[in-house]
């Protein structure tokens, strides 16, 4: 049975003119020389070389002085090393110095791509069958470094959508904190992913901290144990999992007056320093009806991926931590929207080429897993896997899949599996649900369309889709029509 897809007109196209500040650090040495050169000029140099920076830049940041403050902030170790007291310096100085420390970076002059969607908490001022609902993409930039960003829009009663107005200034986490450790909480995380040679060399840097320690204590201690140690690659092992563990929690808070459009998750930690991939978001009911939204994702470092979890109750304040275990290896794993049987559920690649579920008691250490879907059909012999959370429906767990197939062409299919034991296949799409038409094959990877996360919203099931890595669009399919193909 053959299932109608309906493509939609919206399209959401990558803008390079959406920028933000960042900290530009080249080295010391010429970090000192630019120092130098701004304290030689004369008063009135930088008050009219300021002025002009503040002219050029003010329309497209909100509170550009208070970014130069926080940058200005960040050169204390060099001014201590010049023999400089940062005090004396002037409030013009101070900005003038943080500019020079400044750059844009557009996060999406690339692409604007793999998007998920899910229901917005707040769904005041809508008419009858209206939606409000908030999209997340994947937004690359220069060096193809990837961030999570969103949009707001409404469904109406027959799923055509009015995206929000898109705010102008954008605005990175205002408040970043880290986490303060416990030893008992530290060694159990390290136990759940270390062996035990590595336990064992870990706990030469926990002896010298505290019962509560932050970041920069345990950073303290890790370099002291590598200046008085000779490290073999067991230790340097060890080391390393502190680290990431430690690297990998954090909280962020967005201002209040920030437009959801606005909000940018850049990569914060080492382990995300060159990407945040493909975010799939979902809302979850736990058993006793709080609901969270959560959204894994992939860290990428330049050389290591790593799943992490994000977790918020409203998109303005966020909880990153690692997802780890003998699963959390590849890309792609996807949160079951609710428990079941009292346990956690996702869906996983963990061979990278064939679908896997896994069950857990916590949401970030999943152990075992198993293989519920293989490649059967030519359109996925290299490949299948996910596109996002599975969706609840009366007749089963509704699974949207990616297959990669000849010429690594991506398309999307369908598959059902039991409510009840989701291990159990009801039955999957033969042929494509959807492929990249002549205009969606173009682009930034061609061949390709992908999708981090669908709804169902009056009776259509809404997918949102990337075309070949380069922008994103929806699609609509008539719910049951797609579940009565599904069971034929």
């Amino acid at each position: 049975m053959q299932v109608e897809v309906t493509r939609r007109a919206t399209k959401f196209l990558p803008d390079p003119g959406r920028v933000i500040a960042r900290f530009l650090y080249t080295n010391d040495e010429r970090s000192k020389q630019i120092i130098r050169q701004v304290l030689a000029m004369s008063e009135e140099e930088v008050k009219i070389t300021l002025n002009q920076v503040l002219r050029a830049f003010s329309t497209r940041h909100r509170n550009i002085s208070t970014i130069f403050e926080k940058h200005f902030n960040k050169l204390m170790h060099l001014f201590k090393a010049m023999e400089i007291d940062p005090e004396k310096l002037n409030k013009a100085q101070q900005a003038l110095l943080g500019s020079y420390f400044t750059m844009e970076y557009s996060i999406e002059s690339a692409a604007f791509f793999n998007p998920s969607i899910v229901e917005d908490p707040y769904q005041s001022e809508l008419g009858p069958g209206e939606k409000r609902v908030i999209f997340s993409f994947r937004a690359t930039g220069e060096g193809h470094i990837s961030s999570i960003v969103f949009r707001s829009a409404v469904l109406d009663k027959d799923s055509n959508l009015t995206i929000e107005p898109v705010g102008e200034m954008l605005a990175e986490a205002e408040r970043i904190k880290r986490q303060i450790y416990t030893q008992k909480i530290f060694r159990r995380k390290l136990n759940e992913i270390c062996k035990e040679d590595s336990k064992k060399y870990a706990s030469d840097v926990l002896e010298k901290l505290g019962e509560e320690f932050t970041y920069g204590e345990l950073k303290k201690a890790v370099d002291q144990v590598r200046r008085e140690n000779q490290l073999t690659d067991d230790k340097k092992l060890a080391i390393n999992q502190i680290m990431w563990i430690a690297l990998s929690h954090y909280e962020i808070d967005f201002s209040l007056d920030s437009a959801i459009s606005e909000r940018v998750i850049f990569p914060i930690s080492e382990t995300e320093k060159n990407g945040i991939e493909d975010a799939r978001f979902v809302k979850f009911v736990d058993d006793d009806g709080e609901t969270t939204y959560y959204a894994i994702y992939t860290a990428f470092d330049g050389n290591t991926i790593l799943p992490k979890l994000l977790e918020t109750k409203d998109f303005y304040h966020f909880k990153c931590s690692p997802v780890h275990g003998e699963l959390a290896q590849n890309k792609g794993m996807a949160l079951f929207p609710r428990k079941i049987k009292g346990k956690y559920a996702a869906l996983c690649r963990t061979d990278g080429v064939n679908n896997y579920i896994a069950f857990s008691d916590n949401i970030n250490i999943w152990r075992e897993a198993t293989r519920i879907q293989e490649p059967q059909y030519p359109w996925e012999f290299i490949q299948v896997g996910n596109s996002g959370s599975p969706i609840e429906t009366e007749e089963g767990w509704l699974v949207i899949t990616h297959g990669v197939g000849p010429m690594r062409e991506y398309v999307l299919g369908a598959v059902l599996y039991d409510l009840e034991d989701p291990t159990k296949e009801i039955g999957r799409l033969t042929s494509p649900l959807l492929s990249p038409n002549d205009e969606e094959r173009e682009g930034y990877v061609p061949n390709v369309v992908y999708s981090c996360g669908s709804m169902v919203h009056n009776g259509d099931l809404v997918i949102p889709y990337a075309m070949s890595d380069y922008a994103s669009t929806y699609a609509t399919v008539k719910l049951n029509d797609l579940l009565q193909a599904l069971k034929t």
